[in-house]
Formats: structure tokens, sequence, C-alpha cells
């Protein structure tokens, strides 16, 4: 996919932001499935790992590089141990906020300050470059509908499996192509495809039937 310098959370946001159309201006659509990717991701570089269910940060002074990540993996440094399902879902506000607040800054999405009853004050969200949102969603969809890529990244699959236990895209996924795809997106380290396999699960449980319900 030729959107190398989008995160994995940010795909998934303009990913779920696409399917949310016409009503996803004006907030992130489920920021439980943009704090999956964040965690996906974290883990993928090794900064998070799994010890006995609870994500836990492999080094205290390590840092993503990247400030969605690097907020995220400070956050589960001061807070409580939690397993990886509830992380999908604790405070996941606070991440998908910070996303959609960097692709305002990379120019893929546009703010537009207005007036609530022309009086209170509020921001609305559009998508800039749908160009660009449409080739991603097309490239997830053939990696989950066509043949698998002999050399999909673990990124790769981890945003086309989160996408569609989401049910971000209308035809259902098989189930042969999800188990491809949770190993592909595991399969860099021991014990990685069980986190993908425990947010993976998280996202489906709290799935929306309908994309445009999920923007809470």
């Amino acid at each position: 996919m030729p959107h190398g310098p989008l995160s994995l959370p940010a795909r998934l946001c303009l990913l779920a932001w696409d399917a949310a159309r016409p009503a996803a201006g004006r907030t992130v659509p489920w920021p439980g499935l943009v704090r999956a990717g964040a965690l996906v991701e974290l883990a993928q570089r090794g900064l998070l790992t799994d010890v006995d269910g609870i994500a836990t940060p492999v080094d205290l002074d390590a840092r993503a590089g990247d400030p969605v990540l690097d907020g995220l993996l400070e956050l589960v440094r001061e807070s409580c141990p939690h397993s990886w399902r509830t992380w999908v879902t604790l405070r996941a506000r606070v991440t998908s906020d910070a996303v959609r607040e960097q692709l305002v800054a990379e120019g893929c999405l546009r703010a537009e300050k207005r007036r609530v009853l022309g009086v209170f004050p509020s921001v609305e969200y559009t998508l800039e470059r749908a160009t660009v949102v449409a080739a991603l969603r097309e490239e997830t969809r053939q990696v989950l509908r066509g043949p698998l890529p002999a050399g999909i990244s673990a990124r790769d699959a981890a945003v086309a499996l989160l996408a569609a236990v989401a049910d971000l895209f209308a035809e259902s996924t098989p189930g042969h192509r999800t188990r491809d795809l949770t190993e592909r997106a595991g399969a860099a380290t021991p014990g990685l495809g069980r986190i993908v396999r425990e947010v993976a699960a998280a996202v489906t449980a709290g799935r929306s039937p309908d994309p445009a319900a999920a923007r809470g």
C-alpha cells in the first residue's frame, strides 16, 4: 500500500470515517477501533508486550517517535494494569482525538470552525484527501477479497483484519482470510498473535451493526 507515512490507527480512522459518511464529519468513528490499531502497532514495534494477558510496556524510556503512539504508551505506563480488551475501550477517545488532530496536521482532514445555533463554537472535520482514502479502501478490500499478497506486511495485515472485524465493508470476510491475516499480523514475534487476537475480539464485541452509528 502506498500509505507508508500513515500509522495503523490513522489508516483505520480514515477507513472508518469513509464508511460512516455522510455523518462522519462531526466526530471520530468509533474510538475503540482507532485505539485497537494503536495497541497493535505498539505491540508490532515491540513497545508493548503481553504479560499474563496484561498490556505491559517493554521499556519505561522507549518511544515510538509518533505523538499518538507515544501518548498511548505513556497512558499505559501511568495507569493500573489492564488487559488488551480493556484498553481497546478505556479512555479510547484520547487516542482517537489525537489521531484526528494528526490527520488534520498532515492534510488528510480539514477542520472548519462553526457555531451551533449561531452561538456555541464548534469544529467540524471533513475528509480533505478523498482520493487517498478511496485508494486505501480499495486496497484493503482487495486484501480481504482477492488473493492474499505473498509479501503483505504485518501492518497492512492488521489494517485489513481490524477493518474486517469492525465490519467496515458491506460484505462478510471469509473465516479463513481473517485467520490468515491474524497470523500475518502477529507473526513478527512470539506472543504477538495472542495480542492481535485479543484486540480483534474486543473490536468484534464492540462494533455497531450500522457503520454510521460507530462514531461515538
